[in-house]
Order: structure tokens, then C-alpha cells, then sequence
């Protein structure tokens, strides 16, 4: 296939290329970043999402399927800018697809757009409403996103669309919003609290991209690894120094004395699991992660060495 990439330079989205050029897809990425040692065979473009040449692109290139990957979080980009890529550069790129008739599109998500709160299920299944515009402001861009692409699965039907709502990934490459929260000196949590956490290796991430490709998956789909555990174990397992702190007083501690620089809002997050079903996903793909929770952790460990 002739497979578009999006947001092609960052970890996650560099192990999604290799696995299909590795499978003999023919690969085209768009970043503002660089990839300094990206695989020869891979042609790179150096695009704005939103702009007119990328339209142009998705015209000469005329791409069999989609994978959009350029979005981005509160650890990385300020909140206007966040809102251009995240919202804005989705649309551009579903608008550009409808255009040339392309056959597949996948749209990479996060889990968290589920939001974490006292009153929810523990295993959130892919018709539950998307909370996190709510309860992590932060965060009310990428849920934006993700329910534009939604409505493609009856918009623009000739498209098949796949969300792949994600738990977090990770890998010896320490890049990510857990990452970021993990490799801190010293890890703080909600004295009292100890919320489940899914996380999946970025290789298994990655496979199940290409599981979704491979399938053309149509609709909504939650995808995970192995079960999740507490955030104590995930702290310990990954090299981390817990603090745990009472919750009155650790919005003012977030960034001072070694903690992890953390918004206010993600305390619920640090008090309340969001765990997914990925059962579904499971079904229609076959896919099985290869990658334990020991393995996982220690890749990450190793990461820092």
C-alpha cells in the first residue's frame, strides 16, 4: 500500500514506519521536526499539517491509507498551539482525505480522552462518553479531535476511519506524558490513593497500528497490553522514588523540589484509574501483545542507564 504518516518523527510514529516499510509499504511522512537517521526508503516531508502544500502532497502521493499521528499534548505544546495541531491539523488531514478518496484512515488517540473520575466503571468500553474535556481541561483538544473523527464514520463514508483510543506506551525512549511523569527524580502521588494504570510497550503500540492497517478496522477501538497494576508497583517497577503527598497540598508542590511538573487537574488522574476493555480490538485483529509488564518496565529502566 501507499501508506501517509503523520507526525512521522516522534517515537512512536518512527517504530509504525519501519514496521511497514519492513513489510514492503511504500512510506511517506509529514513533520516540522527532523528525523535524522530516518530509513532511506521512507520520503520525508517537512510540512505543516494545515497548510496547502499538504493537500498537494495527499494529490501527487495519492495514499491508499492514513495514519495520523501529529497530535500532541500539555507536556509539549502550549494550549493555543495544541489547539491548531490537535483540532485544526485533524481536520485538515480527514478534509484532505475525503478529497482523493482514501481508503483508510487511522486516527491514534489516547485512552485518557475517557477521562478519570470516582463514578466510572473500572473497564471503560468504546461507547463510554469522553470526560476528559471536563475533568482535565488540557486535555479538551484531543477529545475535540477524536469526536471529529468519529462523525467521519457517517460523514464521509467511503472513507473506513478507526479510532484507536491507546493506553500510554512505553519504551526505553523516555517521551510521553506517563514518561514525562515517570522520570522524575522523585514521583509524587495522592496520599491514600493508589490508581490502576495500562501501559503497553511502544513496540506492541506500534503492531497494533499496523493490526489496524492490515485489518482495515472501521469504527472506535480501545487497545492495551497487559493488565494494568497500581501506580505504586508502576513507580517501583520503573526505577521511580514515590512520595506520596496529601492532596490539599500537592497542586503547589507539582515542579518544586524534584517532583514532576504536573497541572492541578491531573490529580484525578493520580486518585482514579482509567482502564479500557480493548476486547474488541483483540477480536478483529488477532492482535496479542508481546511484551509483559516486567519486560516493559524494564526496557524503561534500561532507557535511563
Amino acid at each position: 500500500m501507499r501508506i501517509l504518516i503523520t507526525g512521522v518523527s516522534g517515537y512512536l510514529a518512527q517504530i509504525v514506519a519501519r514496521q511497514l516499510l519492513v513489510k514492503k509499504h511504500e512510506v511517506v511522512g509529514i513533520d516540522h521536526r527532523p528525523w535524522l537517521d530516518a530509513p532511506p526508503n521512507l520520503r520525508l516531508e517537512n510540512l505543516d499539517i494545515r497548510k496547502r502544500p499538504t493537500a498537494d502532497l495527499f494529490r501527487q502521493f495519492r495514499p491508499h491509507a492514513v495514519v495520523h499521528m501529529a497530535t500532541e499534548t500539555y507536556v509539549y505544546a502550549p494550549r493555543e498551539e495544541r489547539y491548531r495541531l490537535n483540532l485544526k491539523g485533524t481536520q485538515a488531514i480527514w478534509t484532505n482525505a475525503a478529497d482523493v478518496n482514501v481508503k483508510h484512515a487511522i486516527f491514534v488517540g489516547r485512552h485518557t480522552v475517557y477521562g478519570a473520575a470516582s463514578d466510572a466503571p473500572l473497564y471503560r468500553q468504546e461507547t463510554e462518553p469522553l470526560l476528559a474535556g471536563t475533568t482535565f481541561p488540557s486535555m479538551a483538544d484531543l477529545v475535540a479531535a477524536d469526536l471529529f473523527v468519529a462523525q467521519s464514520l457517517w460523514r464521509t463514508p467511503r472513507t473506513k476511519t478507526a479510532i484507536l483510543r491507546m493506553v500510554y506506551p512505553l519504551g526505553p525512549v523516555r517521551r510521553g506524558t506517563l514518561a514525562n511523569y515517570l522520570s522524575g527524580r522523585r514521583i509524587p502521588s495522592v496520599l491514600g490513593f493508589d490508581p490502576l494504570f495500562q501501559v503497553m510497550h511502544t513496540e506492541d503500540a506500534a503492531s497494533a497500528v499496523v493490526a489496524a492497517l492490515e485489518n482495515k478496522l472501521r469504527g472506535v477501538f480501545n487497545v492495551a497490553g497487559p493488565a494494568p497494576i497500581p501506580l505504586s508497583e508502576l513507580i517501583h517497577g520503573t526505577g521511580g522514588h514515590q512520595i506520596s503527598i496529601p492532596e490539599f497540598a500537592l497542586p503547589s508542590l507539582f515542579g518544586r523540589m524534584g517532583l514532576s511538573r504536573l497541572p492541578k487537574a491531573s490529580l484525578a488522574h493520580l486518585k482514579y484509574p482509567v482502564v479500557i476493555d480493548d476486547r474488541s480490538f483483540r477480536t478483529q485483529t488477532n492482535f496479542t501483545h508481546q511484551y509483559d509488564i516486567e519486560s516493559i518496565l524494564e526496557d524503561f529502566r534500561r532507557g535511563a542507564l
